[in-house]
């Protein structure tokens, strides 16, 4: 009994104990190809590059464009109209006295940049609301605004409470709660290079109408232009010359940039963006190199309860949700580039701000003299950083003083702004959850910056652009770009601010100074860095 008891195990163990000494006849097989062939030699021993080093930076500074269209060939692109390039279908409407939530479901879910405000429908447009306007009621509600007028103030502050309170709040309440660009009309039958030169003033975008019936017929925009612009370069020789020079021979761009320390709350750069009147924020480390981008639409994952912890959390906190959205809701497992060096040619600036539709384009110090692409970003960094003049003595080469903007004082825990209640939600539309750290939190000292993108020295817009296409054009009387960035900010919410100077910054070409004037606390140590 006892040895019938061990047969089972026995006999389990058997065909273990077998195997090796009985290979099979495919193991037979696999062994003798296997010694009669050799060891392979490695494919990476014997490969070479399918592009040369200058291929692949001719490739960087002329990237292809798509074929243009053909009813643009041959045509001078002065003369096209404005109404080839608008769509009545892509215009948005509303009421004034549409709830502000209505307007946001609209201008989020259409992907619209815009929304056109009439009175009723069939009226003239009288006003736009847009993620400006958002960010500015969203900073109102939870009561991190505070209008300078103080002949509104108190209205203003009643309109929050009325928010808060979840009771209904209509556009035409907050229509002047932002300080924006005059609503600007263009006849559609206007051509490109008028419309240059009323974006040469400042504007960023028109409303294009019908001169006979004033009916709205489009919008056309800063961005819209460019990419018109850009994806017909090939039918237009004089600009397409200008596409082939970088942004230093060109002395185009303006070093007076307003960034923010990733380590600083979310509320902190909303502020910033609403304040200085920009559109888009680079976030940086505490050596300034540019790690993020937080802009004016990214307010969109801020509109319910449950994302407004985040107000409190870092930036790169939220460029981490940005990114997290990207992947979840839009199916991209990439990151937007925003920045560029001095040496990126014009080609090169103008298919990245097309290509992440950004109205800004951060200027970094070169990695290499001879490389005016960034470097590939590590793999490790890939879910942590994203992803948006002619100045006659500005290059873009060298670096002077910067500035550092005292941060805005954090709200009191009695007047807690982010324990409002559900009332002060603008968009009832499903969105990405609020994603809590699980960890520490990320520092910006941390990432690496300097190898992602390098050092913050100046910026580049789409204004810029324009002013270079309409001088080429052929039009002398636009507008200096620093004098609108001047007029811009004293339009602008924002009052005048103390700044610290960090001192002289290495520099990196020839004479100059720099205007870069990132926002939020900075290390002593990163201060005294820069002596």
């Amino acid at each position: 009994m006892e040895s019938q008891s061990q047969s089972p195990s026995t006999t389990a163990r058997t065909p273990s104990l077998r195997i090796p000494s009985m290979p099979s006849a495919a193991a037979h097989h696999r062994q003798s190809f296997h010694e009669l062939r050799g060891h392979p030699p490695s494919p990476r021993s014997q490969r070479q590059p399918s592009l040369s080093h200058l291929a692949v930076q001719d490739l960087i500074d002329n990237p292809p464009m798509r074929n243009p269209d053909p009813r643009f060939a041959g045509r001078n692109w002065t003369e096209v109209k404005v109404k080839e390039l608008v769509n009545p279908d892509d215009l948005r409407f509303v009421d004034n006295e549409t709830p502000v939530e209505s307007a946001t479901n609209l201008l989020i879910e259409s992907g619209a940049p815009v929304v056109l405000v009439r009175e009723k429908p069939g009226s003239p447009v009288i006003g736009t609301f847009d993620h400006r306007d958002l960010n500015a009621y969203l900073l109102l509600v939870v009561g991190l605004s505070r209008p300078d007028d103080d002949e509104h103030a108190t209205d203003f502050m009643e309109l929050a409470q009325r928010a808060r309170e979840g009771k209904r709040i209509h556009l035409r309440e907050i229509q002047d709660l932002s300080k924006k660009e005059p609503l600007t009309f263009l006849d559609e039958n206007a051509d490109l290079l008028k419309a240059i030169e009323t974006f040469g003033r400042g504007v960023h975008r028109v409303v294009v109408v019908n001169e006979t019936t004033k009916e709205a017929t489009g919008v056309l925009s800063q961005s819209r232009l460019i990419r018109f612009l850009w994806e017909n370069g090939r039918s237009f020789p004089m600009l397409d010359q200008l596409y082939l020079q970088n942004l230093r021979d060109l002395r185009i761009g303006s070093r007076d940039v307003v960034a923010i320390n990733g380590d600083r709350p979310l509320f902190e750069a909303l502020t910033l963006l609403l304040n200085e009147g920009v559109s888009s924020l680079p976030v940086v480390d505490h050596n300034y190199n540019v790690i993020g981008n937080i802009s004016n639409v990214d307010v969109k994952l801020l509109t319910k309860s449950t994302s407004l912890p985040l107000l409190r959390n870092t930036c790169i906190h939220f460029i981490t949700v940005i990114l997290s959205t990207r992947g979840m809701y839009e199916g991209k497992d990439s990151f937007p580039v925003f920045h560029v060096t001095p040496l990126s040619t014009l080609a090169h600036t103008v298919a990245k701000l097309v290509a992440t539709k950004s109205h800004r384009m951060w200027i970094t110090e070169p990695v290499s003299p001879s490389s005016s692409g960034p470097p590939t970003p590590a793999l490790h960094s890939a879910t942590l950083v994203p992803t948006s003049s002619h100045s006659s003595n500005l290059s873009l080469t060298s670096g002077g003083s910067h500035h550092i903007t005292p941060p805005t004082a954090m709200p009191t825990p009695a007047s807690d702004p982010f324990s409002t209640s559900p009332g002060a939600v603008v968009d009832s539309s499903p969105k990405p959850p609020f994603i809590a750290p699980t960890g520490p939190s990320i520092s910006a000292s941390s990432l690496p910056g300097a190898r992602i993108s390098g050092r913050l020295v100046g910026v580049v817009s789409l204004t810029d652009i324009l002013i270079l296409f309409a001088r080429a054009g052929g039009v002398s009387d636009v507008a200096d770009p620093s004098e609108i960035r001047m007029r811009r900010r004293r339009s602008s919410s924002s009052s005048v601010r103390r700044s610290f100077d960090l001192g002289q910054r290495p520099s990196v070409g020839s004479n100059g100074g720099s205007g870069l004037r990132p926002s939020g606390e900075l290390s002593r140590k990163s201060s005294t860095s820069h002596r």
